[in-house]
């Protein structure tokens, strides 16, 4: 594990495959923010290290520590989202203008689908416990993350434009893109979700998302990369 005692710009703790990992490095590339990226190996148990707990006492990825003479840590996703916002409102923003109450709502909405209801079903703990008690893990994901996205194409069927919410790339899409990476690794149908994957094409030509691509990150293994 790297120092974290005086970081000079943004840590994040970020693992390649982690959806929820990606979702913020999504935003930080979008968005132009300088930081530093701290490789963390879920698979081998790295985050179950003291030094890391000390960072995160959720075990998990990722952490977003932000620096100062106190350095202090996110340690979920969407608040280091809903941060970002907060704390660079010059660089381009990901929700829409707070005149638009609505909008706003309406893309929480969508991030919340993403974060509540799709990617806990494809959690590597919750995998393993279903693993563990006799379950297909490939089935599991196939029925729970499907509502999800039922759910979320049955939203933005009425609100999206080039993107989730009309023609501006915000923190729904952020969240979007990497649920469906990992629906494309389990090998999810996702043709009965036609404006989700309309909008995942689009989204996936933006600059931060290709960057952001788990194949495209330093820890991605050689033989997996595309």
């Amino acid at each position: 594990m790297a120092d974290t005692q005086a970081p000079d710009s943004l840590v994040l703790y970020s693992y390649f495959r982690s959806s929820c990992s990606a979702r913020v490095r999504i935003a930080l590339e979008h968005k132009s923010i300088q930081h530093q990226t701290v490789f963390v190996n879920i698979k081998d148990g790295v985050h179950q290290h003291e030094s890391y707990v000390k960072v995160n006492p959720s075990v998990t990825v990722p952490t977003l520590l932000v620096p100062g003479s106190q350095p202090w840590s996110i340690t979920q996703s969407v608040a280091a989202l809903e941060y970002l916002e907060e704390a660079f409102p010059e660089t381009p923003c990901l929700l829409p203008p707070a005149s638009d109450s609505r909008g706003r709502a309406l893309v929480r909405t969508l991030v919340n689908i993403v974060a509540c209801d799709i990617q806990p079903v494809t959690n590597m703990k919750v995998l393993k416990q279903v693993g563990t008690m006799g379950g297909d893990t490939n089935q599991w994901i196939h029925k729970y993350a499907a509502q999800g996205f039922a759910a979320y194409e049955r939203l933005i069927s009425q609100i999206a434009g080039s993107y989730s919410y009309g023609d501006a790339f915000s923190l729904a899409d952020v969240c979007l893109a990497p649920a469906v990476w990992n629906a494309e690794r389990y090998e999810m149908d996702m043709t009965p979700y036609p404006t989700v994957m309309r909008v995942y094409k689009a989204v996936s030509d933006m600059p931060a998302v290709r960057k952001a691509h788990w194949q495209q990150q330093p820890d991605c293994p050689a033989e997996l990369r595309s």
